[in-house]
């Protein structure tokens, strides 16, 4: 009896030896999922900044070619004191602001058109081909010629510029969305606005969003060009007297203004970028 125990024990145990051993699979399905490492970004900067405030301080770094952060910061807390600041700041985000958002909606609208339909495709696309290389602050005496010293020009100037780019991203998003995806919509009976609203301009908000990125860069080097030829108020302008005068470190804090300014609206972009493509996730 104990000889059968034995062997029916020893039959279990080489059972489970031969079974193979069941091991967890790690999940491979992320698919590219960005993760953020969010002290990244202030590390990158903080060093930087450290290791051109060290170059000045030792000597490496002359003060007449390019002042110490503290310098610029010493200045930028002046122009705050002084009350330049929000009326150099305000007048510049007012220009950003009406030209961007005239030219972005403009060019929306035209990027669908030439997108959905072929009549206009056939006649606005090699109208933006040509005149999207021309440099749109060659333009800007002919602005100041039509619409004025004042503001108009320097609107007209950032309308133009963040005209086209959203244009060519606008209809090169609708031409990549998926053709599938549309003809589904239409074996189901889905009318024509339901397909362009349910699936075609989700499908081209990518391609929207990141001309938005392109198109905010373009126009703040327009609206600093622009408010260089002639402004009193603004960021451009403030940055031409601080060269003119040679004060080096206020010019450096003008171009602070500018970098802080461009991270605000790409983080404010990167929050439209959630909200509109959460489809994605």
């Amino acid at each position: 009896m104990s000889e059968t125990t034995m062997t029916n024990a020893d039959i279990r145990e080489a059972e489970q030896n031969a079974a193979p051993i069941a091991r967890p699979v790690p999940f491979r399905g992320g698919g590219f999922v960005y993760k953020p490492v969010r002290i990244a970004g202030p590390l990158v900067f903080i060093v930087l900044i450290a290791i051109w405030e060290f170059g000045s301080d030792t000597g490496w770094i002359s003060p007449l070619v390019l002042p110490a952060p503290s310098e610029a910061w010493t200045a930028f807390m002046n122009l705050v004191h002084s009350g330049l600041l929000w009326k150099h700041l305000g007048a510049s985000l007012q220009r950003l602001v009406i030209g961007w958002t005239a030219g972005t909606a403009l060019g929306i609208v035209a990027g669908l058109a030439i997108g959905l339909f072929s009549v206009a495709r056939s006649g606005l696309q090699p109208l933006v081909s040509a005149l999207f290389p021309v440099p749109k602050i060659a333009l800007l005496p002919l602005f100041i010629i039509w619409f004025g010293i004042d503001e108009g020009s320097k609107v007209a100037t950032i309308l133009f510029g963040t005209f086209f780019p959203t244009v060519i991203s606008t209809y090169s998003g609708v031409d990549n969305v998926d053709r599938t995806l549309i003809r589904m919509g239409q074996s189901f009976g889905l009318s024509w606005t339901s397909i362009v609203r349910k699936i075609v301009i989700p499908g081209a908000m990518p391609a929207i969003l990141s001309g938005f990125r392109i198109s905010i860069s373009i126009a703040i080097v327009l609206l600093v060009a622009a408010e260089m030829i002639g402004a009193e108020y603004g960021v451009g302008a403030y940055i031409l007297m601080a060269g003119s005068l040679m004060a080096t470190d206020q010019l450096i804090a003008g171009v602070a203004i500018l970098s802080v300014l461009g991270l605000i609206i790409a983080w404010l972009i990167g929050l439209a970028e959630k909200y509109f493509l959460r489809w994605r996730t």
